[in-house]
C-alpha cells in the first residue's frame, strides 16, 4: 500500500518542494494549506496546481487553526509533516497577533491532530532564529535558545516546548528541524534573494542591512527537503536530548548547509547569475535581525549515517534566477 502523508503549508516554498520529493517516490500526499495574504497568492495556488496534476496529492484549501479540520485529515496517515507557519522576522514587529495565530494556535491543533491519529512519526518545522542572542558558532541543537531576538522566533521557541510536553505525555514520536535561510527557485518573495533578484533586472537599488556586515548559512531547498526525507523513518525512541529527565521520543536537529556566506558575497553571486553589477543602500541592522547563522550538522549526519548535500552558492542562485527568468517572463 502507499505510504500517506499529511503536509502543512503545501503551497508554501519549503511544503511544495517536499510534496514533489514525496509523490516521485510513491507516497499519497493530502496536502493542506490556508492561502493566507502575507505574499503573492496566485504563487501558492500555482505551487499547489502543479502538485494536484499528480493523481496521487490530494489539496485541501483551509487555515490551520480551524478547530477539528487537522484531525479529520489526519487520520490513518503514516508522517504527519507540520510546515504551515507565519514566517518573517520583520514581519512579526508589525502582526504579532498572526503568529500567535497561526504558530502557537495552529501548532496546537497539529499535536492534537496528532495525538488521536496517531501517525509513526510527527515533524515539525522549526527555525535557526530561536538560537536568538547565542554568539557561540557554528549553532548546534544542545546550545541555549533562552533569549529570542524576534516574536517570530519566540513563538517557534515555544512551539518546540509544546511539541516536547506532547511527545512526553502521549509517547508521540517526534521530530523538529531547525531551517537555516532555506532558498531556491519557487522562493517566498519576502527573502532576500527574491527581492535582489527582482531589483537588479528592475535596475532598481537593493538593501544591505548592516551596511552589509553580515553572514548566512544559505541552504538550497533540495538540501532540505533531501534531510526531511531522511528523517522521516528515523522516528525518535524515548530519550532526553539535554540529559535530563523526563525522557521523551523527541528530537531538534539542525538542517542548514554548514557554510555561512557573507551577503557582499551573496550579491556578487546574484550579478554573476543577472549578469548585471546591483545598486546598493546600505542600511543599518533592522529589529530582530542577527548578525550571523551557522549550522552544526553533525547530529544529521550522525542520525542518517552520511552528510546532506550542499549546493554551492553560486549554483543554487544560478538556478533560482533561471527559474524566476523564467516564471515571470524577464
Amino acid at each position: 500500500m502507499p505510504r500517506h502523508a499529511l503536509v502543512t503549508g503545501s503551497a508554501g516554498f519549503i511544503g511544495f518542494h517536499l510534496c514533489q520529493r514525496l509523490l516521485s517516490e510513491g507516497w499519497t500526499v493530502t496536502g493542506l494549506d490556508g492561502m493566507t495574504p502575507y505574499y503573492d497568492v496566485t504563487l501558492k495556488q500555482r505551487r499547489h496546481a502543479i502538485l494536484s496534476d499528480h493523481p496521487a496529492f490530494r489539496p485541501v484549501e483551509g487555515l490551520l487553526e480551524t478547530p477539528g479540520l487537522l484531525a479529520d485529515l489526519a487520520t490513518g496517515c503514516d508522517s504527519l509533516i507540520h510546515l504551515a507557519a507565519q514566517a518573517g522576522v520583520r514581519h512579526s514587529i508589525d502582526a504579532p497577533r498572526s503568529y500567535v495565530t497561526a504558530n502557537l494556535i495552529g501548532t496546537h491543533e497539529v499535536l492534537e491532530a496528532a495525538r488521536h491519529a496517531r501517525p509513526r512519526h510527527l515533524l515539525i518545522a522549526s527555525t535557526s532564529s530561536v538560537y536568538g542572542a547565542n554568539e557561540t558558532m557554528p549553532y548546534a541543537e544542545d546550545h541555549p535558545t533562552d533569549h529570542p531576538l524576534s516574536f517570530y522566533a519566540a513563538t517557534k521557541k515555544a512551539a518546540e516546548a509544546m511539541a516536547h510536553s506532547y511527545a512526553h505525555l502521549y509517547t508521540l514520536p517526534t521530530t523538529l528541524f531547525r531551517f537555516f535561510t532555506v532558498y531556491g527557485p519557487w522562493g517566498r518573495p519576502d527573502m532576500a534573494l527574491f527581492k535582489f533578484t527582482r531589483a537588479i533586472l528592475a535596475g532598481e537599488e537593493i538593501d544591505i542591512y548592516n551596511h552589509g556586515d553580515m553572514r548566512r548559512d544559505f541552504t538550497y531547498v533540495s538540501d532540505i527537503v533531501e534531510g526531511i526525507t531522511r528523517l522521516i523513518d528515523l522516528p525518535p525512541g524515548p530519550q532526553s536530548p539535554l540529559g535530563t529527565p523526563p525522557a521523551a521520543p523527541w528530537r531538534v536537529v539542525n538542517l542548514g548547509n554548514g557554510a555561512p556566506v557573507g551577503l557582499m558575497d551573496f550579491v556578487q553571486a546574484v550579478e554573476a547569475a543577472t549578469g548585471l553589477t546591483a545598486r546598493k543602500r546600505l542600511l543599518p541592522m533592522q529589529p530582530g535581525d542577527v548578525p550571523a547563522t551557522w549550522a552544526d550538522a553533525t547530529r544529521i549526519e550522525a542520525l542518517t549515517g552520511y552528510p546532506l548535500p550542499r549546493t554551492d552558492i553560486r549554483d543554487g542562485v544560478r538556478r533560482f534566477v533561471d527559474w524566476y527568468r523564467a516564471h515571470y517572463g524577464v
